[in-house]
């Protein structure tokens, strides 16, 4: 059974600006990289419509993860020694990394379930992990016991404003990529979980280039956001089924309130239209990229009407993933 909120968010809730992004971007320079555009023409021609993708991937710890966590570490209050975070992979391995570039300590909470790839990420930036259920309230209470018992100063991976302005860089640098080549984009695509990038995605264009739509995409099998946009009320607890285990997330209490007043839609994709795109970007652009990351090119192939004669940018979100699973994922009805 699913949860609600309040549609109107707490008049004391600290919502980011389209200048925390600017900032932002000037506090990533040097510490995260500007990723590329890339497209294909075979794939363009198939879809009927010319599709950039936004390599984030690419990124410092192979996510845009490492926007968000550097941009909060690096606006850390003075004295600041440990930092503590919930992630089911790649925000965890990005505030380690973060952590890691201010000599401070980190935890990471993650649940039993995460993949054993990103639990090794997260490790191998030298945090310390600690393990708990796989669900929104265990990760919650069990980064409560954490923070109580160290000290530490919480992170959260996506209901932060520091963290949603980070994300936000990620279309401030595409709208500047696409105007160096001389075009602007009709609509720009990110997944959704938690939706700190969509949310910064969202905030970014409406003050940069507001005539430039933005879309949400989302799998059916954890359809949160999609559920709370369309109904205007925040769904506050589900229970995901996807392979795309970094959208398993729900929706954060800031990022909805954004994302109210800055996309355009949020729609939802099929777990076979997940490993379809996750085909498609491994063979025709060569770009090993994780389930999440292919869901926003699933949203073309699925609702391929919407986006017919149309440039788009898609973000390709991250490339962390169990290459052991890549067989079984391909072989597996889903």
């Amino acid at each position: 059974m699913s949860e609600f909120s309040s549609c109107s968010p707490s008049p004391s809730l600290d919502l980011p600006e389209a200048a925390d992004i600017f900032t932002a971007a000037e506090r990533l320079t040097g510490l995260v990289h500007c990723t590329p555009l890339i497209y294909s023409s075979t794939l363009n021609e198939s879809l009927g419509a010319e599709i950039y993708f936004k390599c984030e991937h690419l990124q410092k710890v192979g996510a845009f993860k490492a926007r968000g966590a550097a941009n909060a570490l690096f606006s850390l209050p003075p004295g600041t020694t440990v930092v503590a975070t919930h992630s089911s992979g790649n925000h965890g391995a990005a505030l380690a990394w973060a952590a890691a570039q201010r000599d401070l300590r980190c935890t990471v909470v993650m649940p039993e379930n995460a993949p054993q790839a990103k639990k090794n990420a997260v490790a191998a930036y030298g945090a310390d992990i600690v393990l708990c259920a796989p669900t929104l309230a265990a990760r919650a209470s069990t980064l409560t016991q954490v923070v109580k018992e160290t000290g530490a100063h919480e992170v959260p991976p996506f209901d932060d404003p520091r963290i949603i302005a980070g994300q936000g860089t990620v279309a401030q640098e595409v709208i500047g990529q696409c105007r160096a080549l001389g075009f602007a984009p009709d609509l720009l695509v990110a997944p959704v979980g938690g939706g700190g990038l969509l949310a910064g995605v969202g905030l970014a264009v409406s003050a940069l280039a507001p005539q430039i739509k933005v879309l949400g995409a989302e799998p059916a099998g954890a359809d949160d956001a999609h559920r709370s946009f369309r109904g205007g009320v925040r769904v506050t607890e589900q229970t995901p089924h996807t392979i795309a285990d970094g959208l398993r997330t729900t929706l954060g209490e800031r990022n909805f309130a954004v994302i109210r007043e800055t996309v355009n839609d949020i729609v939802t994709v099929s777990e076979q239209g997940i490993v379809q795109a996750l085909s498609l970007l491994w063979g025709r652009t060569k770009q090993l990229v994780e389930p999440s990351a292919a869901t926003g090119l699933a949203a073309v192939l699925e609702h391929s009407g919407r986006f017919r004669g149309k440039r788009v940018v898609v973000v390709l979100t991250g490339g962390n993933m169990d290459l052991a699973a890549v067989a079984n994922m391909m072989t597996t009805d889903n």
